[in-house]
């Protein structure tokens, strides 16, 4: 199962990823999961939003580190 981690969006598919977690899926049964940071339902290209998801603030250390230049 992946999870996405913005909006807590899940969706179930095949996959040969290893992972360690698991979760209770809606049927009762416990699948693997794989968490995502970005998906469909977040991503701006399909929501048509431009929205900026940063969860690992990894925009302010690029903006700190290059902005003393």
């Amino acid at each position: 199962m992946f999870k996405d981690m913005s909006n807590d969006y899940s969706f179930m598919t095949k996959s040969c990823i290893d992972t360690r977690e698991t979760v209770k899926w809606e049927d009762g049964n416990e699948y693997p999961l794989i968490k995502l940071e970005i998906s469909h339902t977040s991503h701006p290209f399909y929501t048509g939003k431009m929205k900026l998801v940063d969860t690992a603030g990894r925009i302010d250390k690029f903006r700190s580190r290059y902005n003393k230049k």
